[in-house]
């Protein structure tokens, strides 16, 4: 796709829609609410090029059942993605996706899982809050439980299994209480360390700022340290309703430049590429044009 680049006055221009976005839900994860068809309207209204669809992958024995969409919904999800890119094609590119857990011993189901469907983009989830990951790794001391997450967010990148770890310092809002980020910092460096190595990128969640902890996913102090490893960045809104898709990019990005980066990533065909933020920035019309 062409792009071109104008000045009006001070103000960066650019006509051409870069950014997508790159987590969203739909209601087979029985959390959400509206069609994919619903997100790709509100993406096109937004000045977006396109979304990934990105619902809770399913998982085995009826692990975390009532957030995910069922095993045997699979190959709807599929054909609801399919038949939402054939409806708006032309306008706005719709994406397969999928946001899948990291649970330890599940590694070959998902790599199994994401084998069989023509993804573009995978995101990799540790969820803290669920039943089964408290079962298994609490122990009544909070500092031990963030450090057990931020050892699997590790192991998460190391499978390869992933694109882009979503909201990855999310723990801190399952143990807000007992948050101290001096006390988990050298935890969070050394986790780090191991996801440069993995050359996996990292997700700029939005959505942490409805949280308990009100700052997006992973907070500044954070990238910084990514940005130090050259760690690449997407962003997502981690849309589970319409109104949400694309929600706080502009703040997002603006944080983004501010703890050093320059560009962002996107994946098409999980292959990974880069977009100045100046330019993701200066593609997000105005109302007025968004329809043009």
């Amino acid at each position: 796709m062409a792009s071109e680049n104008t000045h009006n006055g001070n103000r960066r221009v650019v006509t051409e829609r870069i950014l997508f976005e790159s987590h969203s839900h739909t209601p087979l994860c029985m959390h959400a609410e509206g069609m994919p068809t619903e997100y790709a309207e509100a993406a096109w209204q937004r000045g977006l090029r396109g979304i990934n669809v990105t619902c809770h992958n399913p998982m085995p024995d009826g692990f975390s059942a009532h957030v995910r969409m069922r095993e045997d919904q699979f190959d709807e999800y599929v054909s609801l993605v399919e038949a939402t890119r054939n409806e708006w094609a032309g306008r706005v590119d719709v994406r397969l996706g999928l946001e899948a857990d990291y649970f330890e011993g599940h590694e070959a189901y998902v790599e199994k899982q994401l084998r069989s469907a023509d993804f573009q983009f995978v995101l990799g989830s540790v969820h803290p809050q669920i039943g089964e990951f408290r079962e298994r790794y609490w122990n009544n001391d909070p500092l031990d439980f963030q450090r057990t997450y931020f050892r699997l967010l590790a192991q998460s990148a190391e499978t390869g299994l992933f694109d882009s770890l979503a909201h990855p310092d999310l723990v801190k809002n399952v143990t807000a209480d007992a948050w101290d980020l001096d006390l988990i910092m050298d935890d969070i460096r050394a986790a780090l360390d191991r996801i440069a190595a993995t050359g996996v990128a990292m997700e700029l969640n939005t959505s942490g700022v409805n949280k308990t902890i009100s700052q997006m996913n992973p907070c500044p102090e954070m990238l910084v340290e990514m940005r130090q490893r050259n760690i690449p960045v997407t962003i997502g809104a981690d849309a589970h309703h319409p109104d949400r898709v694309a929600d706080g990019y502009e703040t997002a990005m603006e944080l983004l430049q501010q703890c050093g980066y320059e560009n962002i990533s996107l994946f098409e065909a999980r292959k990974r590429y880069e977009v100045p933020i100046i330019d993701a920035l200066a593609s997000l019309q105005s109302t007025e044009c968004k329809t043009s």
